[in-house]
């Protein structure tokens, strides 16, 4: 299969497997985020205890989306046990309402490497994350955000 049929059987398969994403109030200031592949999320502001707030979940998904876009070039050089850990920081303009710096850090081992071959891994491991991160593809970018309200 070529690379381009394996991106046009990529695609297709994701518009067969949309994802549904809601969030239900379970209550003040609590939701719980679902997905209609049984996923659950609790989400709520930071004075509630065992939940993520919106903008923590915003951070986690940039990490874990750096993470899978680096899993395959780090697992090819490295091997498929190898470990990673992606830290994310990043404190909110309140004024703004907005995460004016998100600062990431992808701590992976690679002493076995010598230090050639380590700088071109990384390079590919940025190349990766820059093509294929969405999350962080679209806060870079920007994306429009249209709200509907509906009533009965």
């Amino acid at each position: 299969m070529t690379t381009e049929q394996q991106v046009s059987q990529n695609a297709a398969e994701a518009a067969r497997s949309h994802t549904e994403l809601w969030v239900e109030r379970t209550g003040t200031r609590r939701y719980t985020g679902r997905s209609s592949r049984g996923a659950e999320v609790l989400v709520g502001s930071e004075d509630v205890e065992g939940v993520f707030t919106p903008g923590e979940l915003l951070k986690i998904a940039l990490a874990a989306c750096t993470g899978m876009s680096s899993d395959r070039p780090l697992s090819r050089r490295l091997g498929d046990d190898y470990d990673a850990t992606v830290r994310v920081s990043g404190a909110a303009d309140r004024e703004n309402e907005v995460y004016p710096v998100l600062d990431e850090v992808l701590e992976v081992d690679l002493s076995e490497l010598d230090p050639d071959a380590a700088q071109r891994l990384l390079v590919v491991v940025e190349r990766a994350v820059d093509a294929v991160c969405t999350v962080g593809r679209t806060i870079k970018s920007g994306a429009t955000v249209n709200l509907s309200i509906e009533t009965d």
